[in-house]
């Protein structure tokens, strides 16, 4: 008698599972699928979300020497005292920021440009990505890193992230990729009516995630996990 053969959801998974994230190249994407399944397994449940962070190769954002490690769950240097988030935060983010709309979101700003990741992923789920890095060498090297993906919805801007950027608010959605005491007047001033915003703030002793709603009666709060990023400053330099 012959066994019926597993889904082949099944099977997938357990391939995703075998494979070590080591080497680049021909295995990539496998790596890159092993990846998301462990968001999944950690609570990720936005498709969507997921399908953005399977799209993006989050080895092309980080130093040759540290590629081994893109596909694990890690923050890792990118220069100038900042790091790439861990893919987990980022997911976790994007989830809370999108709130399960099943439309791309129309405008998105990103405070805190970094290497890139964050914004090329966001770029899979919104119509237009303004994304502000107050760090010259940073946003420079983000715009080179970004060219070979051709994401032509991304906008990015060298600024003072506490300030949001202006000239194109409202936005549907907010992410910060720094922490501060509180969250600056501007970004809730550009967030739309309907719009989300997630960022870290400090609480005591460390960092929490804040969700911030803009309805028509208002703004309402909510404090979710805790989570660690660099200080939110002011400036460029």
């Amino acid at each position: 008698m012959i066994s019926p053969q597993r889904p082949v959801q099944d099977a997938l998974r357990e391939r995703f599972r075998e494979v070590r994230p080591v080497g680049l190249g021909l295995d990539s994407d496998l790596v890159r699928a092993r990846m998301v399944e462990r968001l999944r397994q950690q609570g990720v449940r936005d498709e969507q979300v997921l399908a953005a962070m399977l799209k993006i190769p989050r080895h092309a954002f980080v130093d040759s020497a540290l590629a081994n490690q893109a596909y694990e769950d890690t923050a890792l240097p990118i220069g100038l005292g900042q790091t790439i988030s861990k893919p987990s935060v980022v997911a976790r983010m994007i989830e809370l920021m999108c709130g399960g709309r099943a439309a791309p979101l129309s405008r998105v700003l990103e405070i805190g440009t970094g290497c890139g990741y964050q914004a090329a992923v966001l770029a899979q789920l919104a119509r237009q990505v303004i994304s502000v890095e107050r760090l010259k060498p940073l946003h420079d090297r983000a715009r080179e890193l970004l060219a070979p993906l051709r994401l032509h919805n991304v906008r990015l801007v060298y600024g003072d992230g506490r300030l949001g950027h202006g000239p194109n608010a409202p936005y549907d959605g907010i992410i910060a990729a720094a922490g501060g005491d509180e969250l600056p007047a501007a970004w809730l001033d550009q967030l739309a009516v309907g719009g989300r915003l997630v960022a870290p703030v400090v609480r005591g002793g460390g960092q929490v995630l804040v969700l911030v709603e803009r309805t028509e009666r208002g703004l309402v709060h909510t404090e979710h996990e805790a989570v660690h990023f660099v200080p939110l400053k002011s400036g460029t330099t």
